[in-house]
């Protein structure tokens, strides 16, 4: 019954910036519930970008990301964004967004995915 929905991607150019937003349904606040964000690439293996707890705190970046990415999630809102600043031609994927038990980067580990959302960045 857990379903997640993305927005916001688009095309932008070197150095811009863009918000993702993925709305959630089914999601308890009182359970152990974590998102990520995950991006994949054309011939890539889908690769984390960031992820936090379903009630906010502290999260996660990959190293790529890390600096000019902000993930975040809202108290009593189901919808965690990503903030993406600096954008660059290596960020250009389609963005997924991910629900599972665990605090991991490992995309195998959710359990839960949207469709994603494409971001194409220009160079």
């Amino acid at each position: 019954q857990i379903q997640l929905a993305e927005s916001g991607g688009g095309v932008v150019d070197d150095g811009g910036s863009l918000a993702l937003s993925c709305t959630a349904s089914g999601l308890s606040f009182n359970t152990n519930i974590f998102m990520g964000w995950f991006r994949q690439a054309p011939g890539k293996e889908r690769e984390f970008v960031a992820s936090i707890h379903w009630l906010g705190g502290i999260a996660d970046y990959s190293n790529s990301v890390k600096g000019r990415f902000t993930i975040s999630k809202v108290n009593a809102k189901s919808t965690i964004w990503l903030h993406m600043n600096n954008l660059k031609a290596d960020d250009t994927a389609v963005y997924y967004c991910a629900a599972g038990k665990r605090r991991t980067s490992r995309p195998g580990n959710y359990e839960y995915w949207g469709l994603g959302t494409q971001v194409s960045v220009l160079t």
